[in-house]
This record gives structure tokens, C-alpha cells and sequence, in this order.
């Protein structure tokens, strides 16, 4: 079981120092990833179900501050959870990614994507509400179109991008792509991480069954129209700070492989507390690392 770490924006605050030590310590903790969190636009009635979204939370662009954590940081994985794929052209995506990667030396490789709920949000930035799904799985193509091509260049003639001969070097630091995780909580965004992903990651409000269906479903398409094994799909799983030993272990009996929990915690020591007390009760914590600091 790998254990990652969230941070967002709206809830523990903008302040860039705290970011750095937040991110700073989650990795002297020896959690694997930082992830972030997107939106790209809020407005008056933004709303997910009975959920309304207050228009003034501080969201930052997740990929931005990604790169200034890393310039803080040595180890720790950078992640989205999710970036709102459809809204971003993935020619220019592709670029943002691969530079981050190599300033950061091999550490963007937990990308999340996702479609986004918010139909003003789509209206926004130029795109169908409708066919944002397309849009997505077109752009998860280009990407990797991109990384993986020569100096000859690369065609894509499709729905929503096309272009002819194209180069975008550097490529991602020493991979011929980075890993794409889906995520989402409908079983549209299970086949497509089964089809495109290289994990799944599932809303949390979900029920148990509707839960093991989707990944059954993931692993079946990966199977059948990947024609890859369903065993390297990642399976990601929110968490809580405070989850015991039997519950992480109730997670992996369901095939889950990593677990991403957030400090609930509103000030920074003791967002630090919950990390350390985390990593302490599933022997994360390196004492050498953790001592490199203090």
C-alpha cells in the first residue's frame, strides 16, 4: 500500500510558506505524493448536487503550484486529484507536464484527470458541457502521441485537435509518457480508465457495490478493449488521517493500492502533528529524513 497526502487551497489556506512546510513535511514523513486539487473558475450557484460552491475559495492552478513545491522539495510524487482535463488544450498541457517533470526530475507521475461538474466552468472556457468526455479521451491520446514522438513529428486528425508533423521536446525525464490516472465517480469514468488510464481513481460517494462494480468494470476494459493486463491498474482511494490498521487493510482486500488523506487540522502544527502521528502508525516515518530538517 502506497500513502499520499492532499492539499487544498480553499481549506488550508493560500500562504506560500505554509504549502512548502506542509509539503516539506509529508515528505520527511515518507509519504509517496503531494496531490492537488483544481478549478478553474467558480461562479454564483456553483453547485455539485446539494453541495453549492462559495464563488470566493481560493483554488490555485494545481500544476503552478506543483512546480514551486517541487523547486521545495527532493522526493515527493507531485499529483492532481483531479485536473479538469477538458479544459485544458493538450498540446500546451503535454509541455506544461514534461517541463515540470524534468525541473523536477522524474516527479510528476501522478497526474489525475477528470471531466469536471460544473457546467458554467465548461461555458467558461470554450467547451460543449456535452462532449467534454470525447474531448478528454482525445486529449489523453494527444498527449501521449506527443511524448512518445520522434524528430519526423506526429499526425492527429481528430474530433477536437488536429495538427500535422508535429515536435514537443524535452520528453518527460527518462519514460516515453506519464502515467494518467482517471478520476470520477460514474462508471463512463471507470471504462475510461480502464481503456486510457493508468489507474482509477473513484469519488468517495459511492456506495460498496456501485464501488466494486466500477473497478470491475476499469479492470474489464483494460482487459478487453486495452488488451492490457487488468493488474496494472492502479487502484487510488480517498482516506482519513485518523483511519486505523484494520481499515487500510479492508481497503487492500478490495485491491486498492494507494490511499490519499488530508490534515483536517487548520493550523500548520498541527496539520504537522496528523501527518507525523499517520506516519508513525504505518511506519512511513524515516527518522533519518524526519531529522533532516529539525
Amino acid at each position: 500500500m502506497k500513502f499520499a497526502v492532499s492539499y487544498s487551497t480553499p481549506y488550508h489556506g493560500v500562504d506560500p510558506d505554509t504549502i512548502v512546510a506542509y509539503a516539506r513535511h509529508a515528505e520527511d514523513c515518507g509519504f509517496e505524493a503531494l496531490y492537488l486539487p483544481e478549478h478553474i473558475a467558480l461562479y454564483p450557484g456553483a453547485a455539485v448536487g446539494r453541495f453549492e460552491f462559495p464563488p470566493s475559495l481560493p483554488y490555485f492552478d494545481p500544476l503552478d503550484c506543483l512546480s514551486f513545491v517541487a523547486a521545495a522539495t527532493r522526493r515527493i510524487l507531485l499529483g492532481t486529484g483531479v485536473l479538469l482535463l477538458p479544459y485544458h488544450h493538450p498540446v500546451v498541457l503535454a509541455k506544461r507536464l514534461a517541463t515540470i517533470d524534468v525541473l523536477s526530475k522524474g516527479r510528476m507521475r501522478l497526474l489525475t484527470v477528470g471531466l469536471g461538474t460544473l457546467p458554467g466552468e465548461a461555458r467558461a472556457t470554450g467547451v460543449d458541457f456535452g462532449t467534454r468526455g470525447r474531448r478528454a479521451d482525445e486529449a489523453i491520446d494527444v498527449m501521449r502521441l506527443l511524448w512518445a514522438g520522434g524528430e519526423e513529428g506526429v499526425d492527429f486528425d481528430g474530433e477536437f485537435f488536429s495538427f500535422d508533423k508535429l515536435c514537443q521536446f524535452p520528453k518527460p525525464y527518462g519514460v516515453t509518457h506519464l502515467p494518467i490516472h482517471v478520476g470520477g465517480s460514474s462508471r463512463a469514468a471507470a471504462r475510461r480508465a480502464g481503456r486510457r488510464g493508468d489507474g482509477y481513481f473513484p469519488g468517495g460517494a459511492l456506495a460498496p457495490d456501485e464501488r466494486a462494480l466500477q473497478m470491475d468494470l476499469a479492470r474489464a476494459a483494460a482487459a478487453a478493449e486495452a488488451g492490457r493486463s487488468p493488474e496494472t491498474l492502479e487502484y487510488t482511494r480517498s482516506g482519513a488521517i485518523d483511519m486505523t490498521a484494520e481499515q487500510v487493510e479492508a481497503f487492500a482486500a478490495q485491491g486498492v493500492t494507494r490511499i490519499v488523506v488530508s490534515a483536517t487540522a487548520t493550523e500548520p502544527e498541527r496539520q504537522r502533528e496528523e501527518m507525523s502521528a499517520f506516519a508513525q502508525r504505518f511506519a512511513l516515518l524515516d527518522t533519518t529524513e524526519a531529522g533532516a530538517r529539525t
